[in-house]
């Protein structure tokens, strides 16, 4: 979602400079004091306030882990199974047990060398093990010497689970004694306590709750989540066995086991195979190894093996255990290995010529593969580490891969011609692809012989450009006007389209509104879909900001999510956001999305004044095209929203769009008296 518009309230919520004013000047006139603005007097050095201890990670949780919601939580416990997976892969741990309770408290415990417990330097009066469980950016991962490579590096993850637990427990047998501290939200509930002698126990264990008050109703972890995160550890790292246990009610009608113990010697490899059984295969061969001290860094390891019958690939990435789901450099060095290495042994066979056209994405287009590197203190993009942005990454997993996929090349002669001639089938269908979409958008116009049909825009490829899908001819006018012919076309539908969830194949069929829109978008629809060929980046669509406008967004949904569900998959549909009112006082203009939003400008911007001129648009036809261009189509200063489906949500997605949009109107009117006591009015139709 892009927030960048600032025509809708807060500091930029007032009229656009005329004039363009030079650096000096905007810098003069920032330092100078302005006589008389409005709460001065009360902004004073009391008003700055500082946060403490990790007062800030329970106030802006999603700085830390990325949000509050399912995916979030499970984040936490990735974070206490990477501290145990650190001690393993640097030889102090060979053992990791995860349990899940009957009320919800989550255990990771391993036989490391235990959390040390003697009092920090800096801090004469608290344990190491509480400064590093109540202190950001406090921990060993900083010193090169205690953990030669490792996944937390920035010192904040275990303080950070800490801080939005409920309750947390943490254990430590170390010099055969046992040690034990709680905490509650980040605070300590009690001191570093000495429970004993132990013999035959070392290690840390933490046990923890998740805070009801940060989470919400979501505070509570999903086991099927928790057994796959911990058994893609295993895979990892050949030297651990991770043990799992789950109260028997918590996985009662479900796969997952209450007991089950991941130990893999073969690693990635074993990983692979298990998910390729029954699958079809380019060549059936898996290409893999590992590689110790790679570059320098810690090992390296892979398995790639090609999907044949049109499947899609993957590739899952780990650096130092942690997965790193938006890829990296790491996987740029892989990419750019399997391409150059495919290129060398066309040109050895005598197929340069017709391997000139293959892309490392023809190469990866079909490719399953795991990659796993360890290097030493890797930088990632972001708090919660979803991207490596170590730039020797890249280098290192090259020149690994790159060898080694030579000799598995060449020792295996079928089954390189069946991946080069798979691999060129790919950039010979990639190229009339982008041929027909060339002639597709040439004659688009053409086709659409309709009036006031599809303004298309004059940019080339996919890359930038956007259709707007807006209602009537009259929007459409505005939105012609109002948009950058270069990169941003227009497509006027007629009123509201075909509820698709409840009409047959038939009148799908029939329906020229919508023969007109999987035209215009040139990718086909239902089993016809081809991602490969959508015209534009984005598709968005933009109503009128009323009922009648939401009520045809909600149509144009329901037709993507059934017929194009790929299009919403790949993160191309948007709405847009246009104002409802205009608000205008003393030069001062200003645009609100709707009532509420309304009020608050007339209290916030215009201080509650009563002369303040209030004008609401009927519709997007209303509006001025410069209105519309500065409220809702410059990319500079409008606001989109994505249409996301979530993974963990697609059956209860489906159950909603059934009930709200199929043809059993009594399920629409349950809804309807489920809610009946917020409705504010009712209003005639």
């Amino acid at each position: 979602m892009s927030d960048s518009d600032d025509l809708f309230g807060g500091n930029a919520a007032r009229k656009m400079p005329e004039a363009t004013e030079s650096p000096a000047a905007k810098l003069k006139a920032a330092r100078a004091p302005v006589a008389g603005t409005p709460g001065e007097a009360g902004y004073t050095a009391s008003a700055i306030e500082v946060l403490e201890g990790l007062e800030p990670v329970r106030r802006r949780p999603g700085m830390y882990i990325g949000g509050t919601d399912e995916k979030a939580l499970h984040h936490l416990f990735a974070e206490v199974i990477d501290n145990s997976m650190d001690e393993a892969v640097a030889g102090h741990a060979n053992v990791i047990t995860v349990e899940l309770d009957a009320e919800g408290r989550l255990s990771v415990s391993d036989n490391s060398r235990g959390i040390p417990i003697d009092s920090h330097p800096k801090f004469p009066d608290k344990s190491a093990l509480e400064v590093i469980m109540t202190t950001l950016h406090a921990g060993g991962k900083f010193d090169s010497k205690v953990y030669e490579t490792s996944g937390g590096l920035h010192g904040v993850g275990i303080s950070v689970v800490n801080a939005l637990s409920e309750l947390l427990e943490v254990e430590v047998a170390r010099g055969q004694q046992l040690y034990r501290q709680v905490f509650s939200r980040g605070l300590p509930v009690t001191g570093l306590e000495t429970l004993g002698r132990v013999l035959n126990r070392r290690g840390t264990k933490v046990r923890f709750k998740p805070d009801a008050q940060i989470f919400g109703e979501k505070a509570h972890f999903v086991p099927a989540r928790l057994f796959r995160m911990a058994r893609s550890k295993a895979y990892l790292f050949g030297g651990v066995e991770i043990r799992w246990s789950c109260a028997p009610e918590l996985v009662q009608g479900t796969d997952v086991p209450a007991e089950a113990t991941f130990k893999f010697p073969g690693g990635l490899r074993d990983y692979l195979a298990g998910e390729i059984v029954g699958r079809n295969l380019v060549a059936d061969q898996i290409f893999a190894g590992k590689i110790e001290k790679a570059g320098g860094h810690g090992s390296l390891e892979w398995a790639v093996i090609w999907l044949g019958g049109g499947e899609d690939g993957f590739v899952n990435s780990y650096c130092n255990t942690i997965p790193t789901a938006e890829g990296g450099t790491h996987e740029q060095g892989l990419r750019i290995a399997l391409l150059r290495g495919l290129r060398d042994h066309a040109e050895r066979v005598g197929q340069t010529k017709r391997a000139a056209n293959v892309t490392a994405d023809d190469v990866m287009a079909t490719a399953a593969g795991m990659l796993s590197v360890f290097i030493r203190e890797p930088e990632f993009q972001g708090q919660t580490k979803d991207k490596l942005a170590s730039v020797e990454a890249s280098r290192i997993v090259e020149n690994a891969v790159r060898d080694a996929f030579d000799h598995w090349l060449a020792a295996s002669p079928s089954q390189a011609i069946k991946l080069l001639d798979w691999a060129i089938e790919r950039a010979d269908e990639r190229l009339r692809r982008r041929a027909e979409k060339d002639v597709q958008r040439k004659t688009a116009v053409r086709k659409l012989r309709l009036p006031g049909k599809l303004a298309d825009c004059s940019n080339a490829g996919m890359t930038d450009s956007e259709i707007f899908i807006v209602e009537g001819d009259s929007a459409g006018g505005s939105a012609k006007q109002a948009r950058d012919r270069r990169t941003q076309a227009v497509l006027p539908l007629r009123g509201k389209i075909l509820n698709v969830a409840n009409a047959t194949r038939d009148k799908l069929a029939a329906n020229q509104q919508l023969q007109d829109l999987v035209q215009a978008l040139g990718c086909g629809a239902g089993s016809h879909y081809r991602p490969e060929d959508l015209r534009y980046e984005r598709v968005v669509i933009m109503t009128d900001a009323d009922v009648d406008g939401a009520h045809i967004a909600s149509l144009l949904i329901t037709y993507f999510y059934r017929q194009m569900p790929k299009l919403i998959d790949g993160g191309h549909l948007f709405l847009a956001v246009p104002p409802l009112y205009r608000l205008g006082h003393g030069g001062k203009t200003v645009y609100a999305r709707d009532d509420a939003h309304k009020d608050e400008l007339l209290k916030t911007v215009f201080k509650g004044k009563s002369n303040v001129e209030i004008g609401r648009f009927k519709g997007l036809g209303e509006m001025m095209p410069a209105q519309l261009k500065e409220t809702t189509m410059d990319p500079k200063k409008r606001m989109l929203l994505r249409v996301e489906v979530e993974t963990e949500d697609r059956l209860d997605t489906a159950a909603v769009v059934e009930r709200l949009m199929g043809n059993k109107p009594e399920a629409r009117f349950s809804f309807i008296q489920e809610r009946a006591e917020f409705a504010k009015e009712l209003v005639d139709i």
